[in-house]
């Protein structure tokens, strides 16, 4: 849950670790083997720009999911020899339900409307704006191309410079 880290319970910090750490390492366990015995595959973890910029209210997913792509350093250098190939993706604000409810939970706290929030979470960005499903779609696609069999447990920025204009 979003807040201090002071409040959150032992099952809080557990149910993070679940979702954005061990369910993911799971389907890696269960996947792998099978490409590895076929001599090709592509694994891309979803994961977040906050493991590279964390924000201060998500402490428990910034702390999980920087666990995953530890995880994938090392195992991705463990499995490239076998045709297997695993990167995350950190994804930025993209134009969806979760980050419109970012947006509307910063307009109740400031007592402005989400367009207004949007518009300065947006204006913060380089780009101006959410990135949008093609694009989302299309870097997914390359992650999972012929075209990446030298790229091995990299983290991937797509969030239009956002990252890159907070440090």
């Amino acid at each position: 849950p979003p807040g201090m880290w002071t409040d959150w319970a032992r099952d809080d910090f557990i149910k993070a670790l679940d979702a954005n750490m061990l369910t993911p390492i799971a389907l890696i366990q269960a996947v792998v083997p099978g490409m590895m015995e076929r001599g090709w595959g592509r694994v891309v973890n979803i994961t977040s720009q906050s493991v590279k910029a964390p924000l201060a209210v998500l402490g428990l997913s910034n702390s999980a999911r920087a666990g995953l792509t530890g995880f994938v350093a090392g195992t991705s250098r463990q499995i490239a020899g076998k045709g297997v190939i695993m990167n995350n993706l950190l994804p930025g604000s993209h134009a969806t339900d979760r980050i419109a409810s970012l947006d509307h939970r910063v307009s109740q706290q400031q007592g402005i409307s989400e367009a207004e929030a949007r518009a300065a979470r947006q204006a913060a960005n380089p780009t101006g704006r959410d990135g949008t499903a093609a694009e989302f779609g299309a870097m997914c696609a390359f992650l999972c191309s012929v075209h990446v069999g030298y790229m091995v447990g990299q983290n991937v920025l797509l969030d239009g410079g956002g990252v890159n204009a907070t440090m």
